[in-house]
């Protein structure tokens, strides 16, 4: 197989030298060429023809946010994002993820954090080269705001109590297409549970917020889980629920132990075995595009306590890993693509 070719884009000569210094160590990858501003990269893209662009969010110019856009909407090909966390970063970041981009990495704090963070860039890189073209193009953000899924009267208030997303690479893409068009009225909670770095999630849960006729927020410990109103579940915390079906609460632990290699806090598996334990039969999982399996355990238990689930058809995942997993496991009710998952999850109330 060929490498992988990478333009870098970042306002700093540094970071550019340096970045593309250590992606070089990489044989499946191939710095074609660097740009110092989203505009620099436009051009260089018709000229070098990357397979995988590397985009700082902060620039001048023409910033990442900008540069994205036009690229998505001219010549789609996967964008992974360079990301600060200060607020103004963090926001833009996920608008980025909204509009198209395929992932994102935080940049170092410090030089001693360079190599890790250039590490797991070139597995992002690695894993966006083996995105379909189609796939890149089909995630350009729509134009218009989403139309809510109308509830049925007749089975509003039902036996349904819970819904719990689950999802990973493509996810907030993909979360921007399914919460919008869930309605303001909904008559079950919903609880989101996105792998993402700490200090990403709240800035989700405002955006999605600022998009949807339901109510969006950031999960907080002790949050009721009530019909109508979707939490967000915090980077960084295992999310737990308390109490029982009717009368819950979510509970927030940093956890006693290290995460293993690959794992998540909070993961998908923890989320929907703890909603399964507290409302039996009436939670419906649902598990989207992500890498890896979490969650296709989480699933089997719901599925074993006669509630439902919903996995996304490979046809719209980004990364079809999660919902495979569960595919594969018998923890899948139904199989659907991306646009039918809410008009399936009514079906199910």
């Amino acid at each position: 197989m060929p490498p992988v070719k990478v333009l870098v884009v970042d306002d700093s000569a540094l970071m550019r030298q340096l970045i593309s210094r250590t992606l070089g160590k990489y044989p499946f990858i191939q710095v074609v060429g660097t740009a110092m501003n989203g505009s620099d990269a436009i051009g260089k893209i018709s000229a070098l023809r990357p397979d995988v662009v590397t985009m700082d969010v902060e620039m001048p110019v023409m910033d990442g946010l900008s540069a994205l856009k036009r690229i998505m909407r001219e010549n789609p090909l996967p964008v992974i994002m360079f990301s600060t966390l200060t607020a103004q970063g963090t926001k833009a970041t996920i608008e980025a993820l909204a509009s198209g981009a395929f992932d994102f990495v935080t940049k170092p704090s410090s030089p001693a954090a360079l190599e890790p963070m250039v590490e797991e860039l070139a597995r992002k890189i690695e894993a966006a080269a083996a995105v379909p073209l189609n796939k890149v193009v089909r995630r350009r953000p729509a134009t218009g705001a989403a139309v809510p899924v109308s509830v049925p009267v007749s089975r509003t208030g039902g036996k349904v109590q819970l819904v719990v997303i689950g999802t990973s690479t493509g996810g907030p893409g993909a979360l921007h297409t399914v919460i919008p068009a869930l309605p303001g009225d909904f008559p079950a909670a919903v609880v989101v549970v996105q792998h993402i770095p700490a200090g990403f999630s709240k800035p989700l849960a405002e955006h999605l917020d600022r998009r949807a006729s339901i109510s969006v927020r950031h999960a907080e410990a002790g949050d009721p889980v009530s019909p109508g109103r979707v939490l967000v579940a915090p980077a960084g915390y295992d999310l737990t629920f308390r109490g029982r079906a009717g009368n819950a609460s979510v509970v927030l632990s940093r956890g006693e132990a290290p995460l293993p290699p690959g794992g998540f806090r909070p993961s998908v598996d923890g989320v929907m075995k703890s909603a399964a334990s507290v409302f039996n039969d009436a939670v419906i999982g649902v598990l989207m595009t992500g890498m890896g399996r979490d969650g296709a355990m989480g699933m089997k238990e719901i599925k074993q306590r006669n509630g439902r689930t919903i996995a996304e058809a490979e046809s719209t995942c980004v990364v079809f890993g999660m919902p495979r997993a569960a595919i594969e496991l018998g923890a899948a009710d139904r199989v659907v693509p991306l646009h039918q998952i809410v008009p399936e999850i009514i079906s199910m109330l």
